[in-house]
């Protein structure tokens, strides 16, 4: 089996990246950086913990951050499944990495940092909507920030309509609780009853 198992090795097969490659990092956010994140309702957020690797989908209205200096940006915990995967690593080990999306766009902003969680009252006030405030903020201070191209957005045709999957051809999440479960939990009932309880814990 041919394995890349250095660094040496990959360089060699890849070469060095070009200047348009590496000039586009900054180690704060720039204003048309600004203007890209902002653009952003949704981003990937990756963690490392004792236990292995973390990626959580992140969404809001509007941006998925608040971006509150050059070198500052906060995102809401929102309402989920009480796992807290991303949470119980960033409380081990502050890295973390952003990918921002951009509805329409196929430019992809990437961004690095180290995070703390705060629950410091005015601040969940400050996220709260409908009355309903988060239980924690996470706090990044930003170490890398950078755009990535677009060939993969452009490759897998994310935005184009013709290429949406149909729902009903996918597995729900009530047939794969059901499964899994052995049919204690999740079935018709569930997908059923989602919508409404979604509605009612958005925030």
């Amino acid at each position: 089996m041919n394995v890349i198992s250095t660094t040496d090795q990959l360089e060699a097969l890849y070469g060095v990246p070009g200047e348009s490659s590496t000039v586009k990092e900054a180690d704060w956010i720039t204003p048309q950086y600004r203007t890209l994140i902002e653009a952003s309702p949704f981003v990937a957020l990756a963690t490392a913990g004792p236990e292995g690797l973390d990626c959580s989908p992140r969404g809001d209205a509007g941006c998925a951050v608040r971006i509150v200096d050059e070198r500052t940006v906060m995102m809401p915990d929102r309402r989920g499944n009480n796992r807290c995967d991303s949470l119980r690593n960033i409380v081990r080990d502050p890295r973390v990495a952003l990918m921002f999306l951009i509805p329409g766009s196929g430019t992809i902003m990437r961004m690095y940092g180290q995070a703390h969680l705060s629950i410091e009252p005015e601040l969940l006030s400050s996220f709260a909507v409908k009355g309903q405030a988060p239980r924690s903020v996470i706090v990044i201070k930003v170490e890398r920030v950078y755009f990535q191209c677009a060939r993969a957005v452009v490759r897998s045709e994310l935005w184009n309509p013709e290429r949406f999957v149909d729902p009903t051809t996918l597995p729900t999440p009530g047939d794969i609780l059901a499964e899994m479960s052995e049919a204690r939990v999740g079935g018709r009932a569930y997908d059923e009853e989602w919508p409404e309880r979604a509605a009612q814990t958005m925030w």
